[in-house]
């Protein structure tokens, strides 16, 4: 497949791994910067969503997306698992469950623009999930960098594949590709959010680590079974 990403914000906390484990299949290893876990809370919208064999379609292309993810590493190669993705496309978030076995549920989303400042809903509409919302605003603040290999936003952010298991707990990695990240450090304003409660996990009081991304494109190729 091929997207593109938009108004990204990267909203981090760092974790004791011993609070994820459970979350996360025993044959990955969570991932630890500094001999921290870390969580990421991830609204943005999506547009050119589409096979890279086919042409983008209005209806089914674009619209917003919101991960709730920490960082695993397996035989060598960091990734991303993903405890949730909700999506305001629901034939989209049934081709992301069947495909790539990814937990996609189908939400009230919007995500709009005013005055360069992001303002951001989501509410999960997905029968039989556990409910969860997000309401903030956030704004880039700062000039735009590209992540140095060995820093904290190297580590979050320079992923080049996906974890996922399907309901008979077979793993699998997808292969994503895309550009260095551009970054901006980023400013919130958190009205209501119980994403990660919503998968069990509860949020350390600090705040978050702030990131703020315009435009990130990507592809990603179909799923690979892995050995356990």
């Amino acid at each position: 497949m091929a997207q593109r990403w938009h108004d990204l914000l990267f909203a981090h906390c760092p974790m004791p791994a011993a609070d994820l484990r459970a979350l996360v299949p025993p044959s990955l290893e969570i991932h630890l910067y500094e001999n921290q876990a870390w969580l990421g809370v991830v609204p943005f919208r999506m547009s050119g969503v589409r096979l890279r064999a086919s042409p983008a379609l209005p209806w089914l292309s674009a619209f917003p997306e919101l991960n709730v993810r920490t960082y695993v590493i397996k035989d060598g190669k960091p990734g991303v698992w993903f405890f949730s993705l909700d999506a305001a496309n629901p034939i989209a978030v049934a081709i992301a469950r069947a495909w790539f076995s990814l937990p996609y549920f189908r939400a009230r989303m919007s995500c709009t623009t005013r005055d360069g400042e992001i303002l951001y809903r989501s509410e999960r509409t997905h029968r039989g999930a556990p409910p969860a919302c997000l309401e903030c605003t956030y704004r880039p603040v700062g000039s735009p960098f590209e992540p140095q290999p060995g820093t904290l936003e190297h580590f979050l952010t320079e992923r080049y594949c996906l974890y996922a298991a399907d309901s008979r707990g077979q793993l699998s990695r997808g292969e994503i590709q895309h550009p260095p990240w551009s970054l901006q450090l980023a400013e919130a304003e958190i009205i209501s959010n119980n994403m990660a409660q919503a998968a069990g996990i509860t949020l350390p009081s600090a705040k978050p680590l702030l990131h703020f991304s315009e435009l990130q494109q990507m592809v990603a190729w179909s799923p690979k079974r892995l050995s356990s």
